[in-house]
C-alpha cells in the first residue's frame, strides 16, 4: 500500500512539473496576431498563408541606445511584442548601451535565464542567490566575455570603463518581463505603507518618503 501511494505521489509531482513547463510548439511557427482581441497566455496566432518575411525580423540594433537618463544605460528589447514571430519560440535578446559608469540597476526576469555578452567597454556584473545565504557573485568583464544570469535572481550590470560599453543579453523567453527592484519597492501605484518601508529597509520616514518621491 506504502509502495501505491508512492508511485502516485510520483505521478503527480512529474504531471505538475509537466504543466509548470512552457509547451513545445506543435507547428512550425506560431507568428503572433497584433489585431486579435482574444486574450490568451501568451499571444495568438495570425493565419500561416498570411505570414511575410518581416514577421520574423527587426531592424535597428546598430543603433546606440539613449543613456542620458538617471541610471545612465538603456535596454533595447527584442522580444515577441517586437518580432511577432518569436511567439511561442522561448528566445529573445536585447541590446543593452551603458554611459561612462553607468549602471543596469538591480531587477529580475521572473520567465527567464539570461546570458550576456559583452560587445565593448568593461561591464562589473552580479547576482546574488535567494535566502538566507543572499550570496553575492560578482565578476568584472571585458569585450568579448559572457556571463549567465539564473532565472529570477536579482541581478545588474555597471560600466567600469571611462568609455561607452555595449551588451547584448540573451533571454530564454519570448516575454522575460522585467522588475526593477527600486521601481518595485518604491514607485509602486499606489505606495507601499511608508511604514512597511521603513521597517523593511531600517530607514527614517522621512528617508522613505524622499526615496519615493524620485519614483
Amino acid at each position: 500500500m506504502a509502495s501505491r501511494f508512492l508511485l502516485l505521489g510520483l505521478l503527480a509531482l512529474s504531471f505538475t512539473a509537466a504543466l509548470a513547463s512552457d509547451h513545445s510548439p506543435l507547428q512550425d511557427f506560431c507568428v503572433s496576431d497584433t489585431n486579435s482581441k482574444v486574450v490568451v497566455n501568451g499571444l495568438t496566432c495570425k493565419d500561416p498563408k498570411t505570414v511575410q518575411a518581416n514577421d520574423f525580423s527587426a531592424s535597428g540594433l546598430d543603433m546606440a541606445g539613449n543613456t542620458s537618463n538617471p541610471v545612465g544605460s538603456k535596454v533595447t528589447p527584442l522580444t515577441a511584442a517586437q518580432i511577432p514571430g518569436l511567439n511561442t519560440l522561448g528566445i529573445s535578446l536585447a541590446r543593452i548601451d551603458y554611459a561612462p559608469w553607468g549602471i543596469n540597476p538591480p531587477h529580475t526576469h521572473p520567465r527567464a535565464s539570461e546570458i550576456l555578452l559583452v560587445l565593448e567597454g568593461s561591464l562589473e556584473v552580479g547576482f546574488v542567490t535567494s535566502n538566507p545565504e543572499n550570496r553575492h557573485i560578482t565578476k568584472v568583464l571585458q569585450k568579448g566575455d559572457v556571463f549567465v544570469f539564473p532565472v529570477n535572481l536579482i541581478h545588474y550590470q555597471k560600466n567600469v570603463g571611462n568609455g561607452n560599453a555595449i551588451a547584448i543579453a540573451t533571454l530564454s523567453s519570448q516575454n522575460p518581463g522585467v522588475i526593477t527592484i527600486a521601481n518595485a519597492v518604491f514607485g509602486s501605484k499606489p505606495d507601499i505603507a511608508s511604514d512597511i518601508l521603513v521597517k523593511a529597509f531600517q530607514l527614517d520616514k522621512n528617508v522613505v518618503t524622499n526615496i519615493q518621491s524620485k519614483f
